[in-house]
């Protein structure tokens, strides 16, 4: 199976959700350029409020990502994980998988509100975008629009 996945997470808490941090958060790319890697690794790129939303990439063993990958039929089945069960926003209902052809590639989108376990802290955030690309990607593929979008944000207020 071949597969190229990049994902994206960018965190921040509420400094960052009004006015000029948030300006700079909202402006961080949903895509990047994808570095020669193995096939069993992802292109990881995280993006904290602390270090400015300055993206640091690296990679990821691709069973570690959460997102699942089944081949089947010559199509790609493709559905991240919402591993935080106890986040923010719920998600009762959750869009069906999507099912890619050699060629085509797929950028998805949740985001969560979490508290610390005491509630003693604020609440904190993060965007999780998952660019997956069945078959060979070129490195520029994740810059250009998606031949699927799935924007799975709800609200967090």
């Amino acid at each position: 199976m071949e597969v190229t996945v990049q994902w994206i997470r960018t965190s921040w808490t509420k400094q960052s959700r009004g006015g000029e941090a948030a300006a700079r958060r909202n402006a961080v790319p949903v895509g990047f350029r994808v570095p020669p890697m193995s096939p069993a690794v992802a292109h990881v790129i995280r993006m904290h409020e602390c270090d400015g939303f300055d993206p640091f990439d690296g990679q990821e063993d691709l069973r570690k990502v959460d997102v699942q990958l089944r081949e089947n039929d010559g199509r790609l089945r493709v559905l991240p994980r919402v591993q935080p069960l106890f986040a923010i926003p719920p998600r009762p209902r959750r869009p069906p998988a999507v099912r890619l052809v050699p060629g085509q590639w797929v950028r998805w989108q949740l985001n969560y509100r979490f508290s610390s376990a005491a509630g003693v802290r604020g609440w904190s955030y993060w965007l999780d975008t998952f660019n997956v690309a069945y078959g060979p990607a070129a490195a520029d593929m994740f810059l250009s629009p998606p031949t699927v979008l799935v924007d799975e944000q709800g609200p967090v207020r």
